[in-house]
């Protein structure tokens, strides 16, 4: 399973807030909900997140093995 390594606070880290992220049309409002609640999100917005921090993806997201 992918799981989220804080992208929001690596995003706020490089000067976009929320508020900012959508008023500028740089990541949607229920992109931003998804990415709070931990569901998957487009490999375009990685794409974003990793060019508005200059990450790398593995930087923002990891690969846990789920547990059965």
């Amino acid at each position: 399973m992918i799981v989220y390594l804080d992208p929001i606070g690596k995003l706020q880290q490089a000067g976009y807030s929320t508020y900012r992220l959508r008023k500028e049309k740089l990541i949607s409002n229920g992109t931003i909900v998804r990415i709070r609640a931990g569901l998957s999100i487009s490999t375009d917005t990685i794409d974003t997140i990793c060019r508005l921090c200059d990450c790398q993806p593995g930087d923002i997201i990891r690969y846990e093995k789920e547990r059965l």
